[in-house]
């Protein structure tokens, strides 16, 4: 302990001191998650997806089928059309989601910049398409479960589910297919096809990774301010609550507790 510093002073500071180390362990942590996350969708999209011509979905699917029409290299293509979302996602979610989601687009966009000569692993189209979806779920669930994301669309589909009956899911389902036909249109059906089978095994991996192998999920949350939650939760996640009274054991007080029940099949 310095001279002239109190019992009490030398707690805040140690305090302060370990808040510090623990914040940078928890930023290396997610950083090195999210790089990890981003390298296996870069991966899946050269290795497997895009000479094969199949798509993902999103803001990447469409980056792809520009790619395929024009000299324009699909990691550039997925960083500046992705620049906008960014934005948004800065100004209506938050500085820690929209950073980390900027770093993994930069990343995604690099290893896609140098595979992009390299020959694909298989020729064979359900292969292709089975490791690329695996391979895109696992890159992109890893990226979510650590506070980032990969693709635009998901924040355009949160501002949308704010302001309509849809779901976020829904959203994005939505748009995807739109994706989809236009690459039928594009390309043939065949690889609409196998892109839809893509982007549904991405979606399964994705929800894997994020919650678990578990086949139903609940949550309670007892609040004063449950009305409010529960709005939250219905407008942002599409999703209902039931209202259940909770009494304290130790106080008494009768709080409204918000629960949510759900099913992942």
């Amino acid at each position: 302990m310095q001279s002239g510093e109190t019992p009490l002073e030398e707690t805040i500071v140690q305090d302060v001191f370990v808040k510090k180390r623990n914040k940078t362990k928890w930023f290396i942590y997610k950083i090195l998650f999210i790089t990890l996350g981003a390298i296996l969708m870069g991966v899946g999209l050269e290795l497997f997806l895009v000479n094969n011509r199949i798509l993902d979905g999103g803001i990447v699917g469409i980056s792809i089928i520009i790619s395929q029409l024009t000299p324009a290299p699909l990691g550039v293509l997925t960083f500046v059309l992705n620049i906008p979302f960014f934005i948004i996602g800065y100004r209506k979610i938050g500085k820690s989601f929209a950073l980390f989601t900027l770093y993994g687009i930069a990343v995604m966009s690099a290893v896609t910049l140098v595979l992009h000569d390299l020959e694909p692993v298989t020729d064979d189209l359900l292969l292709a398409t089975v490791f690329g979806g695996v391979t895109l779920g696992l890159g992109v669930g890893i990226v979510i479960r650590n506070g980032g994301a990969l693709d635009g669309t998901e924040i355009v589909s949160i501002i949308i589910n704010g302001k309509t009956p849809f779901s976020t899911g829904q959203i994005i389902m939505a748009i995807n297919i739109v994706i989809f036909l236009v690459a039928g249109l594009v390309f043939n059906w065949d690889r609409a096809m196998y892109s839809l089978i893509t982007y549904f095994l991405a979606y399964k991996v994705i929800d894997i990774v994020i919650s678990g192998l578990d086949e139903s999920k609940s949550a309670f949350i007892i609040s004063h301010h449950y009305e409010k939650i529960g709005a939250e939760i219905t407008d942002q996640l599409g999703k209902g609550v039931t209202y259940i009274d909770a009494t304290g054991s130790y106080s008494g007080d009768i709080k409204k507790s918000s629960f949510r029940y759900y099913l992942s099949l």
